[in-house]
């Protein structure tokens, strides 16, 4: 099924909601096409095609909702989903927090839609993983990887007047490189919104030479160390703050609490001042939409700046309770970054730890953000401003803000993904002191 233009989307949304009895309605159509290719052991393992669409009714009595979806549209399973909708309201509790349905609005056009990228083929991904499989092949290796490339619309409507509609398109790619052992790893991993950008052959060659580099890891002593985080890793190591949600922060369950509850940190020194955390939907390496699901909009927000606290972002009922401009979350997330390079932060360093990437994290501790978890697919010695050796992997146990707190310089952002979300940050390499290793693992 092809995706909806903004006028078919308005059309079928419009005669959806002339079904609607309910005191208020509001109803939402989604679609997406793509494919995907993966791969193990150097050869394709499966490829799809995929084609979905879907629609949902939301209807409200009072402050009793019910909700329903369907992907049939001919008139009277459109109406039937409707009543489903209405009948399943009756049968709700009331929602103490609720909120009435926003009117009228004019959102900005996004910059998510790239041409070449939904214009992809079977052909176009079997060829981007063809100089993948051709990288790794030609270092003896072998791979397990994915491709997938995807285009979607999304659009709302509600019976107070309100529509907003959005086209995407995306292209993520990932390989995992290895010997016939098993015994080394190197990773990459690239997403973009303009096909033109991706270089399979290239990021592959990276993570064959990171494996390739592995081999005879050395165990070494955990302790605090210097280390040099590459963007996936900080990627990974960051996401969990990304929140900045208000009310967490105000009931005390949250790092950007007081002490004892009493408040929130808004407008304290959390971070080193080098650090600063943005969202910007016209971010040209990292686009987000306009507009969020209840009909806000998004605009470009300093959630971190130099280091400290300048915003939180407000539910439109816990603005209300407060009595403050509701403010929706992260649309996408942009670290800042500095002048220095990878290679420039190891010259500089005397004795640390040259991190690829860190996977398995968990949460220790939700106030103090402390986390746990694994470095892997390449990590590396360094001594006196030069890689010496391979070192088998570390567990970690380090807080995020605590790690920000200890920058010593940063590189220029790349589009980074996060394969444990599924989502992708524009995170600066890092250089920060005093990072905790806890204790060696045999992973790879």
């Amino acid at each position: 099924m092809a995706l909806y233009t903004k006028e078919e989307a308005q059309a079928l949304l419009k005669k959806v909601l002339s079904y609607s009895k309910a005191d208020e309605c509001e109803v939402g159509l989604n679609g997406r096409m793509g494919g995907n290719i993966r791969t193990a052991q150097n050869a394709v393992s499966t490829a799809a095609e995929t084609s979905t669409t879907g629609l949902f009714v939301s209807s409200t009595f009072g402050k009793k909702t019910g909700s329903a979806s369907i992907n049939e549209f001919d008139d009277a399973s459109l109406e039937k989903v409707v009543r489903r909708s209405e009948e399943l309201a009756q049968l709700a509790p009331e929602n103490p927090e609720h909120m009435p349905l926003l009117g009228p609005a004019t959102f900005k056009e996004s910059i998510t839609w790239n041409a070449d990228t939904a214009a992809m083929t079977p052909d176009t991904r079997a060829d981007l993983i063809a100089k993948s499989m051709k990288a790794t092949k030609e270092a003896g290796l072998v791979q397990a990887g994915f491709l997938e490339n995807s285009s979607g619309f999304s659009a709302v409507m509600n019976s107070k007047g309100l529509f907003a509609y959005n086209k995407s398109s995306d292209v993520t790619f990932s390989v995992t490189t290895r010997n016939d052992a098993g015994t080394i790893s190197g990773y990459a991993a690239r997403g973009f919104t303009d096909i033109k950008k991706l270089d399979t052959y290239g990021a592959t060659k990276i993570a064959t030479m990171k494996a390739n580099a592995s081999k005879e890891a050395k165990a070494i002593e955990p302790g605090k160390y210097t280390v040099i985080l590459e963007p996936t890793a900080g990627a990974y190591m960051l996401e969990n703050m990304f929140r900045f949600d208000a009310r967490s922060a105000e009931e005390g369950r949250s790092f950007l609490s007081k002490k004892g509850g009493s408040g929130t940190r808004l407008g304290d020194q959390l971070m080193d001042e080098k650090v600063t955390i943005y969202s910007d939907p016209f971010n040209a390496d990292l686009p987000g939409g306009t507009w969020t699901g209840d009909g806000l909009p998004l605009e470009k927000t300093y959630w971190i700046e130099k280091g400290v606290l300048k915003n939180l972002s407000y539910s439109r009922y816990w603005a209300q309770q407060k009595g403050v401009k509701p403010l929706p979350g992260p649309s996408n997330i942009i670290m800042e970054g500095g002048n220095s390079s990878i290679e420039e932060m190891i010259a500089s360093t005397e004795r640390g730890i040259l991190v690829s990437r860190l996977w398995y994290i968990r949460m220790v501790d939700q106030q103090s953000l402390l986390l746990t978890g694994l470095t892997r697919d390449g990590t590396f010695y360094i001594e006196n401003g030069k890689i010496k050796f391979p070192v088998k992997n570390f567990r970690f146990n380090e807080s995020p803000v605590i790690m920000l707190n200890n920058v010593e310089a940063l590189g220029k952002p790349e589009r980074a993904i996060s394969v444990e979300s599924y989502r992708s940050y524009m995170i600066p390499p890092m250089k920060v002191r005093d990072f905790t290793f806890s204790s060696l693992s045999d992973a790879v």
